[in-house]
């Protein structure tokens, strides 16, 4: 299977060593609209061919897949480019900007007959599948009520660099460059990490969202801070279920760390999922009545690169697909519109 790495910036680096680990994907080329960084890159990974400009690359059409990993403004048209030259994609979440942009994508994935799938990276997450299949075998009962939470702290500590003066931190703070914010950039994979868990998709929700003044003016150099830093959403799932989900920057001692609690009728799992380490928990069967939790093992699981790969070869789409993404989207939209409170006289 010959690959396409289109984009060459931060997570590229991720994607070349996950697919240059299976034997049967072929790093062909590389792609980067900086032509400089692709050819520092395609040396780095051994990588034959690089170009600066997509329509080179697909016009010398040496390849089967493309790995979209440009920045999320990026993903409409490239991908869309490269949908119309009928190659398989993979693409980095967010799918696209909104959801109107995400559906045309979907449908056109759809209607070129390609294999399509969006990388939310924490479907990796053995605990994550484990909790899954326990919560789709009944182990907890009914799904009654739902915690989760995406936390980060990088606007208070600098165990990731100083966000003031690094371009690769500014710009996820600012609308007019791109960001959606918290909710936009972690919160869609927390959105991902509980509707996987639990089945369902919320039906109805509530949403806050909140930008913090962080620099004199609200802007540091040409980056306006505009952009959400936390973000909570109240909802509703297909059963009646209640849900409270949210995201922040501001959560102070945590790196970068996502929990999940599922409460149901016989029972309730969670998982706290760090950085380097996961932890699978639940309190089922007769713990229920002395409210004791149980550490759950889980087995390891293929990732989303295999498993992409995998659907290339047997012909058929697998999960996460384009149009999961982009239902996930037209919660993220509705997010923004629903951003109300009421005022306590």
């Amino acid at each position: 299977m010959r690959l396409l790495l289109l984009g060459t910036g931060n997570m590229a680096a991720s994607h070349a060593r996950a697919f240059q680990s299976d034997p049967r994907v072929d790093l062909a080329a590389c792609a980067d609209v900086d032509v400089a960084r692709a050819e520092k890159f395609a040396g780095r990974f051994g990588i034959k061919k690089s170009f600066g400009v997509l329509d080179k690359a697909l016009a010398w059409g040496g390849f089967d897949a493309v790995s979209n990993v440009t920045p999320d403004r990026a993903h409409h048209p490239t991908t869309m480019a490269v949908l119309k030259a009928g190659k398989h994609v993979l693409c980095e979440k967010p799918l696209a900007e909104n959801y109107p942009l995400a559906d045309e994508m979907t449908k056109a994935a759809e209607e070129a007959g390609v294999i399509n799938m969006v990388n939310f990276t924490y479907r990796n997450v053995a605990a994550l599948r484990k909790a899954k299949a326990m919560i789709g075998a009944g182990e907890i009962g009914e799904v009654r009520h739902v915690e989760a939470s995406y936390r980060q702290s990088w606007l208070v500590g600098h165990h990731w660099g100083d966000w003031k003066t690094d371009p690769t931190w500014l710009w996820r703070l600012s609308e007019a460059h791109g960001s959606k914010g918290v909710l936009g950039d972690v919160g869609i994979h927390i959105l991902d990490f509980v509707t996987y868990a639990i089945g369902m998709m919320p039906v109805s929700l509530q949403a806050r969202l909140k930008t913090f003044n962080k620099a004199e003016g609200g802007r540091i150099g040409e980056y306006t801070l505009d952009a959400n830093d936390s973000a909570m959403l109240s909802v509703e799932f297909a059963n009646g279920a209640l849900g409270v989900i949210h995201a922040s920057r501001y959560m102070t001692g945590y790196a970068n760390v996502l929990k999940l609690d599922v409460f149901g009728t016989k029972g309730a799992i969670g998982i706290d999922h760090g950085m380097e380490w996961t932890e699978l928990r639940a309190c089922t069967g007769e713990d229920v009545h002395t409210q004791a939790w149980r550490r759950v093992a889980a087995d390891p699981v293929e990732t989303i690169y295999r498993r992409f790969i995998s659907a290339i070869v047997d012909g058929r789409n697998a999960e996460p697909s384009f149009r999961h993404a982009a239902e996930l989207q037209k919660i993220l939209d509705l997010c923004f519109a629903a951003n109300t409170a009421m005022q306590i006289p």
